[in-house]
């Protein structure tokens, strides 16, 4: 049996039901961003990808799905399991500050399984890049 000072970190799951995306940046971009003057950067369709452009360069964007899903993560204040009356019960709490019973814990609000890479374009890119045929997520991940 655990002892309350041993109880680790509670854990709940409680998805949002927003779809995230996970967005990697490349260095060059996050120092062109972090900067003092940051640019203004657009997204425009192409026949083979969307298109983040910045005032030098051009980027497509490409999907990525992983296996290894990753999980965000929020602080949420939870009812202790051996707690006693509830919140409405209390007298004496100051507001902002957690209810006797209640602890710390975290909230898992999403699962994201697709990445989206940012691939520089090179000038010569204007023809379409050949689509690449019998992968089954290449198939079907449009669809989802």
């Amino acid at each position: 049996m655990t002892s309350p000072a041993n109880a680790g970190i509670p854990l709940s799951h409680a998805p949002d039901h927003v779809g995230y995306k996970l967005l990697e940046l490349p260095p060059e971009l996050v120092e062109l961003l972090e900067g003092e003057n940051p640019p203004v950067l657009t997204l425009q369709p192409s026949p083979t990808a969307a298109l983040l452009k910045t005032p030098n360069k051009t980027y497509s964007l490409r999907q990525k799905n992983t296996s290894n899903a990753l999980m965000l993560l929020s602080t949420a204040q939870m009812r202790s399991p051996d707690a006693g009356p509830t919140q409405d019960q209390q007298t004496g709490s100051s507001p902002g500050e957690p209810a006797t019973g209640t602890v710390c814990g975290l909230r898992a609000i999403a699962t994201v399984h697709e990445t989206i890479d940012l691939v520089p374009e090179t000038e010569e890119a204007a023809a379409p890049a050949a689509v690449a045929r019998g992968k089954w997520h290449e198939k079907f991940a449009r669809t989802r």
